[in-house]
């Protein structure tokens, strides 16, 4: 299932939602398809059902309790790239999960097999500062193009973050205000979300320094 939109903040969008690569699902897809196989040629051999073609079908059971569960792990992890944070959720009824603010990534690496090449897998390996440090996502789908997608976002939001900073000292700054007046006034806008906490600390330093 998508993301859902109400868990994102205020003119924060989604670039990239996405799933598991359906390489995760191959083991329990391959266990049915030989449960399958295993069962039909225990009938015809035997003639019928016995023994061990009921135990064969108490496998092939199994097998597909074991591709639904993890069909619907498959369907309820997330992946998510916004345009101010890296998400990954996943869980059915009890959720867990990471959010990784874009600035605070440090470095983006991927590795793939050859398999996972060619069938276009990987895992994403994400350096971040604080207490969060490395994370590692498999399974992840064209994990090249998403480590170029995050560095593009990256990029954009450190742009838009010096532009906001830029029209932040030009409002604080105008006019001839006195420290206590533009230190109100950058209360202000932290109040209307202009600016968010660590940009407020960070000009209020400048401002007493």
């Amino acid at each position: 299932m998508p993301f859902p939109p109400d868990l994102l903040n205020d003119s924060e969008e989604i670039v990239l939602d996405l799933r598991p690569h359906w390489i995760k699902l191959f083991s329990a897809m391959l266990f049915v398809v030989l449960a399958i196989a295993a069962t039909a040629a225990s009938t015809v051999l035997e003639g019928g059902f016995r023994v061990v073609t009921f135990a064969l079908l108490a496998i092939l059971a199994l097998a597909v309790i074991l591709l639904l569960v993890r069909y619907v792990r498959w369907t309820t992890t997330n992946f998510v790239v916004t345009t101010e944070r890296l998400i990954h959720r996943e869980g059915v009824i009890a959720k867990k999960g990471i959010e990784i603010p874009l600035d605070r990534v440090q470095t983006i690496r991927f590795n793939q097999t050859v398999l996972e090449r060619m069938l276009g897998a990987g895992d994403l390996m994400i350096e971040s500062a604080g207490e969060t440090g490395q994370n590692t996502f498999t399974d992840i789908r064209k994990p090249n193009m998403v480590q170029q997608v995050i560095y593009r976002e990256i990029e954009a939001y450190e742009n838009r973050r010096a532009d906001r900073m830029a029209g932040v000292r030009a409002t604080v700054g105008s006019a001839g205000l006195s420290v206590a007046e533009q230190l109100e006034k950058l209360h202000q806008l932290l109040q209307q979300g202009a600016i968010n906490p660590a940009e407020y600390e960070a000009q209020k330093a400048r401002l007493l320094a």
